[in-house]
């Protein structure tokens, strides 16, 4: 499922340790390594001001290539009552069309809630969104993202899931701000550090959430 490019579709389960590298608000910065490789996969910035390339305005996201490459820009939808967010593809231009809504999905829902994610149709095609749903809490690093259905007959599919790091050496698991990202065989894995972005933008990083347990159970679309 090619959202970002093709070449982020890995045709194995790819496993990415995420790092959060600032504390100032949520989503100051990310780095993700390649378990396989140890090696620099994904970074994200929100400086907005041309420090080291992040994002192309104050207030919104970039999510960049191991070597400073833009690959989606995230922003906050103004107005929005349900925390609706927009993310682009590449270094944002003005007029350029979204590539994907996410929103909390209800304004009930509170901190620990999920979120929908609409992945939007090119302008000219006539096709509906196609919808995931972030089932679990991303304050607790337990979540799933979940693929509806597309056609008469298919199942929900779990596309990624982020789940606490453990150190295996240790035995510990470790804090929250490293964490584990697994994305399904064939999923857009910048997509999925994308959703991550979103992710910790709509439900902040609070520290005074219960870690809870690790198992959550996906809803059924």
């Amino acid at each position: 499922m090619a959202i970002v490019g093709a070449e982020y579709c890995d045709p194995e389960e790819r496993v990415l340790t995420v790092r959060k590298t600032s504390h100032f608000s949520p989503g100051d910065g990310f780095a993700a390594y390649d378990t396989r490789t140890g090696g620099l996969a994904f970074r994200a910035d929100t400086y907005g001001r041309g420090h080291g390339g992040g994002a192309a305005s104050a207030g919104e996201l970039a999510l960049l290539g191991p070597a400073g490459e833009p690959l989606l820009t995230v922003r906050r939808r103004r107005p929005s009552l349900h925390h609706r967010w927009e993310g682009f593809l590449g270094a944002r231009s003005d007029g350029q069309k979204a590539l994907f809504s996410a929103r909390r999905p209800s304004i009930l829902g509170g901190s620990a809630a999920g979120a929908v994610i609409e992945l939007l149709p090119p302008p000219a095609a006539a096709a509906a969104p196609e919808l995931l749903r972030v089932d679990g809490s991303f304050p607790r690093r337990c979540c799933r993202v979940v693929a509806a259905p597309r056609a008469e007959g298919e199942k929900a599919k779990v596309v990624a899931e982020i789940r606490r790091k453990v150190d295996e050496g240790a035995r510990v698991v470790m804090g929250r701000d490293v964490f584990v990202l697994r994305v399904s065989p064939g999923f857009d894995a910048a997509f999925a550090m994308g959703i991550v972005l979103v992710l910790d933008q709509i439900a902040g990083d609070e520290a005074s959430v219960d870690a809870g347990a690790d198992v959550i159970d996906a809803k059924i679309w």
